[in-house]
């Protein structure tokens, strides 16, 4: 394992509920579902349990509840030898997700936030963030801890990278704390305040349009907050198939896609966020390690849930890079 630096996780724990259809229903439509499972995920684990499969020394920041969820996702952490201690138990149910996944991996997702909504700012202070740590972030805990954990990052040289998933529109104060942010497409839409096109995810138009913004300094108005372009900083769109783009210290930078079977896309960008973590904390430079977790991601989406689904470092050193 690689000790120069820690992933450190400040986010969700939820129990996924995941049932299977051979597709999607329409708006008021009752169908047949296959399969039910429960599967650990809450972005906040899906992205630990990433870096640590991938060697980080990783420690999550959290909540479960009380309920019979919360002892099944404490002793999943534990097994993946994730450092938990600042893990809390909170009075209440655990986070919990409800998941349909159709024939060729296409999901939706409901999240009742539970225990999450917990997590409070004074949480981070016991996390003992220092530096030559990366501090991941995503949006299923209260803004306000994204905040001061950002905050708290910032001030001893931590890194931070935030994964704006699910989409909620920052604060100048987050952006101006944050070193890298993640988006999808339809995320990064949302930040510059133009509506994603229906259908527009994956297509060669919509990664050529986001080219040409970042290329052009991604002038951006959020919906809330007016002009970021003065507080954002390097800034990652993964764009699924088609690979990942990113404006990395004032370059564009491409990593192509990668042709893979698809069974369930549930956790992958989270699995590309830990992944994309651990390789920072590892030391390798950005071009390095968002190939790696493109890698990364693309393997996750092989195998079904969200967090058992996160790929090994041997499994990921076993693919060639330019494959």
């Amino acid at each position: 394992m690689d000790e120069r630096g820690r992933v450190v996780v400040v986010g969700s724990v939820n129990m996924d509920v995941v049932v299977t259809v051979e597709r999607m229903p329409a708006p008021g439509e009752t169908l047949a579902g296959g399969s039910v499972h429960q599967v650990p995920g809450g972005k906040g684990a899906n992205q630990a349990v990433a870096a640590r499969r991938l060697g980080a020394a990783t420690l999550l920041v959290g909540a479960v509840g009380d309920d019979a969820f919360g002892t099944t996702l404490a002793a999943f952490l534990d097994a993946e030898r994730i450092d938990t201690c600042r893990v809390r138990t909170v009075h209440g149910p655990s986070g919990t997700a409800l998941i349909t996944v159709a024939d060729g991996g296409e999901n939706t997702v409901v999240v009742a936030a539970g225990a999450n909504a917990a997590v409070r700012p004074d949480f981070v202070a016991d996390a003992g963030i220092r530096a030559g740590d990366v501090l991941l972030l995503q949006d299923e805990i209260p803004a306000q801890t994204n905040e001061a954990a950002a905050r708290a990052a910032r001030a001893v040289g931590a890194t931070t990278v935030l994964n704006l998933a699910p989409f909620r529109a920052p604060s100048r104060e987050l952006l101006a704390a944050v070193d890298l942010l993640v988006v999808n497409e339809t995320e990064f839409a949302q930040l510059v305040a133009e509506p994603a096109e229906p259908g527009a995810a994956g297509e060669l138009g919509a990664a050529g349009a986001i080219e040409d913004r970042l290329g052009a300094g991604a002038r951006l108005a959020a919906r809330a907050g007016g002009p970021l372009a003065d507080v954002l900083g390097d800034i990652v769109v993964t764009l699924g198939a088609q690979g990942v783009l990113a404006r990395i210290g004032g370059e564009v930078l491409r990593v192509p896609g990668r042709a893979v079977p698809v069974v369930d896309t549930t956790g992958a960008g989270d699995c590309f966020c830990g992944a994309l973590g651990a390789s920072l904390a590892a030391g390798m430079s950005p071009a390095e390690a968002l190939a790696r977790a493109n890698l990364a991601a693309g393997l996750a989406v092989g195998r079904f849930g969200a967090g058992p689904s996160m790929p090994t470092a041997a499994e990921v050193a076993a693919v060639p890079w330019g494959a």
